[in-house]
């Protein structure tokens, strides 16, 4: 093999080791939607936060300690997907539900990362169905991940359903950033 040869082999591995890898991790949670007390049709004024969403520190975060990545190392974070299932009761379809938007918070900052319209007529029915919501892929939460603390946040509209919904959260993140 020529030293030119040689040379090039051991400077691509080289960039290959350097390069940055990429995980996927994913936060989840609960909320609990309140029923309706009247029984005549109430708007839903708020979602309900969901707590595990709150105060987000992803040096905290396993796949972070797995990888033996430092949110600081962070090079870019996409949602890939984010989804809400109806926990209970399993009769329980989103017919109650017309929006909902999910934005990233750090400090008095915050993006808006996905959402979906229309939910009650998707026709999302029982048993225990799941709402997935489209990401906006162009949005970048490397900012928030590497915040001290961040927060996701959902924020919908529709009507309070007659009995309580329990409802999971799931956020699906690449994260781009760390060495292989």
């Amino acid at each position: 093999m020529s030293h030119v040869s040689l040379f090039a082999v051991v400077a691509g591995l080289g960039l290959v080791a350097c390069s940055p890898s990429s995980f996927t991790t994913q936060v989840q949670g609960e909320a609990t939607v309140p029923a309706n007390p009247t029984g005549a049709p109430t708007l839903l004024n708020a979602f309900p936060a969901i707590s595990s969403f709150a105060a987000l520190d992803f040096n905290e975060n396993q796949d972070f300690k797995n990888r033996d990545v430092a949110k600081d190392e962070v090079s870019r974070v996409q949602v890939k997907s984010l989804s809400l299932k109806v926990l209970s009761p399993n009769d329980q379809g989103f017919d109650f539900l017309d929006s909902l938007e999910a934005v990233a918070r750090a400090g008095d900052r915050e993006s808006r990362f996905a959402g979906q319209d229309g939910i009650a007529q998707l026709g999302l029915g029982p048993p225990n169905p799941t709402l997935s919501l489209k990401a906006d892929g162009s949005v970048d939460l490397r900012p928030y991940v590497a915040a001290p603390t961040m927060a996701f946040i959902l924020r919908g509209s529709g009507r309070l359903p007659e009995r309580e919904v329990r409802l999971q959260a799931t956020v699906v993140l690449e994260v781009e950033g760390g060495l292989l």
